[in-house]
């Protein structure tokens, strides 16, 4: 009999993404799965029911009931996740930094859960890597808010009013997001900079057209991620920083260690350097904030600097968006399959450090961190 993998409706706030589109459930189908759908369940995301082919559609509570995978965007309520058959299991972004009592509710109905945001960053993995894909979106997104908020133009301009000079910008983290912001700045025109403690990522920013600041100090780490500067470092870093800031129009932030909360690179003496209406977009903001004056989903105005802390970018894109992390998904979801039946291998790298739960019991050791 056909396992059928299931997706419901985003509950967050102002979340759009499905973690089902059309093409997905396409190839779903095309290896004998059932696909099951909460009604309406992709259209914040630009797919009507309409749009999918040869997929059931039902009220939440029966896709719940009948799922033996559930594919998510974000965490299911808890209330949801009793819902489920008992032995199920749950794919998705679970958050499982700090989730305590979502283990206590996957254990009460003894699932099995993938949290994709524990995928190691391995070569084989980059398919299924959904930090990566929607880091890409909120790269891009974070670049566009700066272009529209910012009080001057990006690229120069020759008028007959005179020559508009180029807005100069700096981004800090070149990571996926980074690149992705310093690559959608190069193309608004901007003088674009690029900041990383990794020296590893000085060939990439300038590959995409962007000037690297080199302030001296490196911290290469392990698993693609920036190890924690010391104080020493630390002092420096920000002392070259703040010499740096004086003269930039706008900066987007992207430093992040999932887990963790986010780096304070900018402080509120650094900000009160900077030149009356330049502009920061923190997109740390979920995690605390890049700069010690970010209040996440808000604008603050601060010495004439406007700081901006906006949340869940990638949400704000949400059929390309979904289009990535579908595609992710399933990649992963492949991974469990053997001959039609649900079947993970964990003895499979990817499987195994992916787990957050095995038949209700905790395998992710940072669960209660």
């Amino acid at each position: 009999m056909a396992i059928t993998v299931g997706a419901l409706r985003e509950v967050a706030a102002g979340e759009r993404r499905v973690a089902i589109t059309p093409e997905i459930a396409r190839k779903l189908r095309g290896k004998d799965v059932r696909v099951l759908l909460e009604r309406g369940a992709g259209a914040a995301a630009g797919f009507p029911d309409a749009t999918y082919v040869d997929v059931e559609f039902a009220d939440a509570s029966q896709v719940l009931a009948q799922a033996d995978l559930l594919a998510c965007v974000l965490p299911p309520a808890d209330e949801a996740l009793g819902q489920l058959r008992e032995g199920a299991v749950v794919v998705g972004q679970l958050r499982p930094h700090g989730a305590a009592a979502r283990i206590v509710a996957l254990g009460k109905r003894r699932l099995t859960a993938f949290a994709l945001e524990l995928l190691p960053r391995t070569t084989r993995a980059q398919a299924m890597d959904v930090l990566s894909s929607q880091a890409a979106v909120a790269g891009y997104r974070a670049m566009l808010i700066a272009a529209e908020a910012c009080p001057k133009f990006f690229p120069m301009l020759t008028t007959a009013a005179g020559t508009i000079r180029p807005s100069r910008v700096l981004v800090i983290g070149a990571g996926v997001a980074g690149l992705q912001a310093i690559a959608t700045a190069r193309r608004l025109g901007a003088q674009i900079e690029g900041y990383d403690v990794r020296p590893e990522t000085r060939e990439q920013v300038e590959s995409l057209g962007a000037k690297f600041l080199d302030l001296g100090v490196s911290a290469a780490g392990s698993g693609g991620y920036a190890r924690e500067l010391s104080e020493d470092e630390r002092r420096a870093q920000q002392q070259a920083l703040a010499e740096h800031f004086k003269v930039v129009d706008v900066i987007v932030s992207t430093a992040a260690v999932p887990g963790r909360p986010a780096p304070k690179i900018l402080t509120a003496a650094m900000v009160e350097g900077m030149k009356p209406g330049a502009l920061i977009v923190d997109l740390a903001a979920e995690s605390g904030g890049n700069c010690e004056l970010t209040r996440p989903g808000e604008r603050v105005d601060h010495s004439g600097v406007t700081i901006l802390g906006p949340l869940n970018l990638p949400a704000g894109a949400p059929l390309h968006a979904s289009e990535m992390y579908a595609r992710n998904v399933f990649n992963f979801v492949e991974l469990l399959l053997r001959d039609g039946a649900l079947e993970p291998d964990f003895e499979d790298e990817l499987v195994a450090r992916t787990c957050l739960t095995q038949d209700g019991e905790p395998r992710f050791p940072g669960q209660a961190a």
